[in-house]
C-alpha cells in the first residue's frame, strides 16, 4: 500500500477510536472484517465500550453463520474457493441480523443461527434491538457481499503474517484469502483499515 501512511496504536485507543466513530454517526451494523481472533477480540471490546454509553451491543459472528456441511464441503473440507464461495450464509446473515437491524427493520435480531460443529441450527431466540442499538458483526472475509452495513473495519495481513497467524493446518485457505485481497480489495474502501502484522502493536492506514 505505498500510498498511504501507517499510524501505530494501541489495540485499546484504537477500540475507542471506533467506539467514537460509532457515537458520532447514525451507525447501526457494523463489520469487523479480518482473518483469525483479532476480529472478535476488537468487536467484543467496542461492545464493552458502547454499553456505558446507552447503547446495546449485539454481538455476532460469521463463524455462526456458516452453512450446512454439506453445502460448505461439497467440494472438500480444504478446498480454497469453497471457503471464499460457499462456507458463509450471505442471505441468512442479511435476513435475520442486518435487515432487522436496519431502517425499517422488525428490530428482532438472531445472534446465531448454525452450530457449526454440530451442523444443526442454534434454535436461539430473537434478541429485541433497543433504539440506538448496535450491531457488531466479526469474520473473515466478510466485505464485496453487498451486505448493508453502515461501517466497516478491515483488520490487514501481510502475506507473510497471515501465513505466521494461521494454523498450519488451514493454510490450505491462504489462496482465499489472497482472492479476497485481489478481487474484493477491502483495504481500498473499508472505513477503517489497520495493519495487525503484530496484533499488540496495530497500525491504522490512513490514506495520504
Amino acid at each position: 500500500m505505498p500510498d498511504r501512511r501507517y499510524r501505530p496504536i494501541s489495540p485499546d485507543v484504537l477500540a475507542d477510536e471506533i467506539t467514537e466513530r460509532i457515537l458520532a454517526g447514525s451507525i447501526t451494523r457494523v463489520a469487523i472484517d479480518g482473518a483469525g481472533e483479532a476480529p472478535g477480540v476488537l468487536a467484543d471490546a467496542v461492545a464493552e465500550l458502547l454499553r456505558p454509553h446507552g447503547r446495546q451491543a449485539l454481538r455476532v459472528s460469521t463463524k455462526d453463520f456458516l452453512r450446512a456441511a454439506s453445502l460448505r464441503f461439497e467440494r472438500g473440507k480444504r478446498d480454497p474457493d469453497a471457503r471464499y464461495d460457499d462456507w458463509l450464509d450471505v442471505g441468512g446473515l442479511r435476513r435475520e441480523v442486518l435487515d432487522p437491524a436496519g431502517p425499517g427493520g422488525t428490530g428482532l435480531a438472531l445472534p446465531a443461527l448454525w452450530d457449526a460443529e454440530r451442523d444443526r441450527a442454534t434454535r436461539l431466540d430473537r434478541v429485541p434491538l433497543l433504539p440506538g442499538a448496535v450491531v457488531l458483526v466479526d469474520g473473515e472475509l466478510l466485505l464485496g457481499h453487498g451486505l448493508p452495513f453502515d461501517f466497516t473495519v478491515h483488520l490487514w495481513l501481510s502475506p507473510g503474517a497471515l501465513t505466521r497467524r494461521l494454523p498450519p493446518e488451514e493454510h490450505w485457505a491462504l489462496p482465499a484469502f489472497a482472492r479476497y485481497d485481489t478481487e474484493v480489495g477491502p483495504g481500498e474502501f473499508a472505513d477503517v483499515v489497520v495493519r495487525v502484522d503484530d496484533p499488540k502493536h496495530p497500525a491504522l492506514i490512513e490514506r495520504t
